[in-house]
């Protein structure tokens, strides 16, 4: 494993997803685990230069979270990649009570024994800016839909979970760290590289715990990659905070060259073929998304059919297994008939109802009655392809559905990539499935999943290192 480049641990799956769709499209072979992969399971897979695990933290309190994350850092620490990474959604999803970025930060100075922590979240690509420390984003994906500051986002400032209330970035993160946060701000990002690399030297030099990094284009992504290259080791790994933004940077800063003023992206030319059409595609959503329910609305205007699931009966303990059983043939029956199928949580948006029926537990006890759900119906009968909506949800309804391991085959929509899932002794054992977060996708994106055909947003990839 000394050949790794990268090793990555995501805050819940789709992330995690999106991680590997942007290290795959550099050309890096990458294999995202849902556990700490063991030998075994790293033999299966030639000539990798990244490993992932998706993890869940996004939705678990800083007890758990510690409990879950340190044996995971430890374990991806000892591959020997250069560089470590906590994949973090780029719409800052966290709090103090669920998804807490201090006690990551904690955990990893343990294990890292770093000066800093680097931190970005910007991700151009999926339509994520930070300019001065404050978060913007679209609402929609990539070049589509107006943009919005985080605490004034249609849909981010209101999520029934971690909804963001300020988007000064440094505000958001000082309520859950006591580290020192600096800023390496937009008019430093776009200096030339080598004055750039003495602008963060002297940052450091007052020993900030923390530095978030402006970033507006891939260019800005491009020198951030080449400053934090520079400051990572193999025997001393750089630990960072971030989007896939990280992924971005550190793959740009691999083929870019300077210029001696600026720093120049070389594009890749090679394409992956697209996945042609699945007959029927059965698709799961615990997203609150209002974009989700969009798109839930436009599949069943076009032909698809929905299972709803009754929240109130998943959040009693006493009715959860019925209406697993429910709703489980329900699908199976509709895809026995030849249809494509949308289970769901909601198609209203954030339903505080939800939240509040299911405390902390939200993410947990839907995401596994989702994938058991889907389990069984795949189990009954037969799907093409499989597509899993919800960020805080698809983590724990992948493993109610036996996976241990995805590979990504196509690039279908920025973030979220087709896969193929490894899941022995399951149902969804070589099946093609997406993740998607809630606010990725246009509104005919079920469609666009099963016909496998969004030619606008197939992205060019480098050759494998």
């Amino acid at each position: 494993m000394s050949r790794l480049f990268l090793t990555f641990y995501g805050d819940d799956l789709t992330g995690s997803t999106d991680a590997m769709e942007q290290l795959t499209t550099a050309g890096i072979r990458t294999a995202l685990f849902f556990e700490p992969p063991t030998r075994g399971q790293l033999a299966r897979f030639k000539n990798l230069g990244a490993v992932g695990v998706a993890g869940r933290t996004r939705s678990l309190a800083p007890a758990a979270m510690a409990r879950e994350l340190r044996p995971a850092l430890v374990a991806l620490r000892a591959l020997g990649a250069r560089h470590v990474h906590y994949k973090i959604c780029s719409t800052f999803d966290s709090s103090p009570a669920l998804g807490n970025l201090g006690c990551v930060m904690d955990i990893a100075a343990d294990i890292f024994h770093a000066p800093f922590v680097p931190l970005l979240v910007a991700a151009p690509a999926l339509g994520r800016y930070t300019v001065f420390g404050n978060h913007f984003a679209r609402y929609g994906i990539g070049s589509t839909g107006a943009i919005h500051r985080l605490d004034r986002h249609p849909s981010i400032s209101r999520h029934p979970v971690t909804p963001m209330g300020e988007a000064d970035l440094r505000r958001h993160l000082s309520r859950q760290t006591k580290k020192t946060l600096a800023l390496f701000d937009i008019l430093k990002v776009a200096l030339p590289l080598k004055e750039a690399q003495r602008a963060l030297k002297q940052l450091l030099a007052e020993k900030p715990g923390v530095v978030l990094f402006d970033a507006l284009t891939d260019a800005h992504l491009a020198c951030i990659g080449h400053l934090l290259e520079g400051l990572a080791r193999s025997r001393r790994p750089l630990f960072s905070i971030g989007s896939s933004g990280i992924e971005t940077a550190l793959t740009a800063s691999r083929s870019a060259g300077g210029t001696g003023t600026h720093v120049q992206v070389k594009r890749g030319s090679s394409k992956i073929p697209g996945p042609g059409r699945a007959a029927i595609l059965l698709a799961g959503s615990g997203s609150c998304s209002p974009v989700t329910g969009g798109q839930i609305a436009w599949a069943l205007k076009n032909g698809f059919a929905e299972v709803p699931l009754d929240t109130a009966a998943l959040a009693t303990p006493g009715t959860r297994g019925a209406e697993i059983t429910r709703a489980t043939r329900a699908a199976a029956k509709l895809l026995q008939a030849g249809r494509s199928v949308v289970v769901h949580t909601t198609r209203r948006g954030a339903d505080q109802r939800i939240a509040a029926s299911l405390k902390k537990q939200t993410a947990r006890i839907l995401g596994t009655a989702l994938g058991s759900v889907l389990r069984g119906a795949l189990e009954q009968s037969q799907a093409g392809r499989l597509c899993i909506a919800g960020g805080d949800t698809s983590s724990f309804a992948a493993r109610a559905l036996g996976m241990e391991a995805l590979e990504m085959i196509a690039p279908l929509t920025p973030g979220a990539p087709l896969c193929r899932a490894f899941a022995p002794g399951s149902p969804a054992d070589g099946l093609e499935v997406v993740f998607k977060g809630g606010q990725v996708g246009a509104e005919n994106y079920f469609g666009m999943v099963r016909d496998g055909n969004n030619r606008k947003n197939r992205a060019p990839v480098r050759r494998p290192l």
